[in-house]
């Protein structure tokens, strides 16, 4: 199921997602609701698992992780990964996410069960999350990987014609 079958208030009425199309924010403006569910692909067409939660930053109003499900066999024995947000980018022409790890790499991922959840907002984590997936943290002010400053304000989105939008503040671009 996409995001677009999730979608009961009509935000992604635009098929073509034209920018200059008022007839709906998707996917600009996603609602999280919406996104908890999608599909995570790599670029070798091989899937991830999905979106399981989505972590606000409080203090920052920013996205922070989403919580990715893999592995596991109908739910069960699933391992979860909390990947950065700007790890994450939006596949618009299949309707679900991609992320540039392959399954065995993301198989080192640092991960966690259900029932046992890491602070996500301790720096020590951060860290080692950020380093594992090749991303900036958030700080306002600091610098992203394409060079740009940070803001303190709401997230930005970048197109990359190649495979839709990203989305997230930081520099959004996946390595290739």
């Amino acid at each position: 199921m996409s995001y677009l079958d999730r979608d009961t208030y009509g935000i992604y009425r635009n098929d073509n997602y034209v920018d200059t199309d008022d007839t709906g924010p998707g996917p600009r403006l996603m609602g999280a609701d919406t996104l908890i569910g999608e599909d995570v692909y790599n670029r070798q067409d091989e899937d991830l698992g999905d979106i399981k939660e989505i972590m606000l930053d409080m203090r920052s109003g920013e996205v922070a992780y989403a919580v990715l499900s893999f592995g596991g066999w109908m739910g069960m024995g699933d391992k979860l990964f909390a990947v950065p947000w700007q790890a994450l980018q939006l596949d618009t022409v299949n309707k679900r996410f991609l992320l540039d790890v392959s399954k065995e790499h993301l198989k080192n991922a640092p991960g966690f069960d259900k029932d046992n959840w890491p602070d996500m907002a301790s720096t020590e984590f951060n860290t080692q999350l950020h380093d594992f997936y090749g991303t900036q943290q958030n700080i306002p002010g600091g610098v992203t990987s394409t060079g740009s400053v940070m803001s303190s304000g709401s997230g930005s989105l970048q197109s990359d014609p190649g495979y839709g939008s990203s989305i997230g503040s930081g520099s959004g671009n996946l390595s290739r």
